[in-house]
């Protein structure tokens, strides 16, 4: 049959198809009907028979309906809330072939979107523990239904988790004593949602349900000591920090470090130690004042936070700290605002380190720099979210005006 007397692909169609390999966001790649299809939850080599759910233009978006020959990478997933709780999309997979997916993820983000060959070789740190990691949940409450847990695949129902095998067990202590709280209908009534953060003595909750809940935090990371809480972003990997760390600033030191979007500071202190002056920005209030009784409490006094949004600061201050040593930025996953690359290009540093837990935004940022005037030296990826397609990715980048 001719390319052009095929029939029309559409919604609700079950076709039969064997996946090529996991492409960025986490989907198989098919083709099917003269179109590309992307499949969730699939294995490499897997032959599925799959529901088309969405067509748009010559790429169509299904699901799996039966796996009909596994590829040798799919294993029974242990969670029996997988494939429906929208928290994880790679138990399917075995954990080297979750490394080696993440690894050509980069590769894919970089060819498309960066335009830049990748490098031969690009390595990749395995978590210590591929389960029971994550010190940091956000949960959703329905208390009509009486459901508690993480929104199902691609909704907003709620997910009815009991126990959640990728948090830390204090983290889960918590999920069953809200569950429990629920049940005897004494959660707040319109508490929607819930975030935990686990530090080394306890987890902070909110909103908080008793007491205790309200305490901020404690972790100590490659010798740093950081009070946090919920309410403001800390790592979720603690046991991939110390190596992280150590990574991005790997042998930076100077007169001047600019740090951006930095939270309460996990890069601000050990930067603080190897520069004279290190200026951190970052947008919520609260981080920046966990930053700033952090490098108090670490008796590092040179070093000055500022709460404001990135991009702005930067449009506004770039041109009197230019130029500086080092750049750290650690944007969330939407990558930096257009106004902040503009602001790094306009401070002009030798050097800059970005971290980056999206490859697709990172990609597209360093496009930018590259065609800015910098070259790119090295990548190096950390699995930070084990069970997932997510991934840390750090770029190392020097000015080409200094080579």
């Amino acid at each position: 049959m001719s390319k052009q007397a095929r029939p029309p692909l559409r919604v609700g169609d079950v076709l039969e198809v064997e996946i090529e390999r996991l492409v960025p966001g986490g989907a198989g790649l098919a083709h099917a009907h003269g179109r590309t299809l992307f499949v969730t939850l699939a294995a490499p080599s897997d032959k599925l028979r799959v529901r088309v759910e969405r067509v748009r233009g010559a790429v169509a978006f299904a699901a799996l309906v039966e796996i009909l020959t596994p590829g040798p990478a799919r294993i029974e997933p242990p969670c029996p809330y997988f494939g429906r709780c929208g928290g994880c999309d790679f138990q399917q997979l075995t954990y080297a072939a979750q490394l080696a997916a993440k690894v050509e993820i980069i590769r894919d983000c970089l060819r498309r979107i960066a335009r830049l060959d990748p490098p031969a070789e690009i390595a990749i740190t395995p978590a210590p523990d591929a389960w029971h990691y994550r010190s940091r949940a956000r949960w959703q409450h329905d208390a009509a239904q009486q459901r508690f847990g993480y929104y199902e695949l691609a909704s907003h129902r709620v997910c009815d988790v009991a126990a959640c095998p990728v948090v830390l067990p204090e983290v889960q202590t918590t999920l069953t004593r809200l569950r429990t709280r629920m049940s005897a209908a004494t959660l707040p009534p319109d508490a929607n949602e819930f975030q935990a953060v686990a530090g080394d003595d306890g987890v902070s909750l909110t909103p908080p349900v008793d007491e205790a809940d309200k305490q901020e935090r404690v972790r100590i990371i490659a010798g740093e000591r950081y009070h946090f809480d919920a309410d403001c972003f800390f790592q979720i990997n603690h046991a991939l920090l110390a190596p992280l760390v150590n990574h991005a600033l790997g042998d930076a030191h100077g007169p001047t470090a600019v740090d951006l979007y930095c939270g309460v500071g996990l890069f601000t202190l050990p930067l603080a130690r190897r520069f004279t002056h290190v200026t951190a920005i970052e947008a919520n209030p609260r981080a920046c004042a966990y930053a700033r009784r952090n490098l108090a409490d670490a008796q590092l006094a040179n070093a000055r936070v500022h709460s404001a949004l990135v991009g702005q600061w930067l449009t506004r201050h770039a041109a009197q700290h230019a130029p500086v040593a080092l750049v750290l930025l650690d944007p969330p996953r939407a990558g930096a605002e257009p106004e902040a690359i503009r602001g790094i290009l306009a401070l002009r540093p030798q050097r800059i380190a970005y971290v980056s837990c999206d490859p697709a935004t990172l990609a597209r940022d360093l496009r930018s720099l590259l065609d800015g005037g910098y070259a790119l030296n090295s990548l190096a990826a950390f699995d930070m979210f084990p069970q997932t397609h997510h991934v840390e990715t750090v770029a190392q980048l020097t000015s080409t005006a200094a080579i």
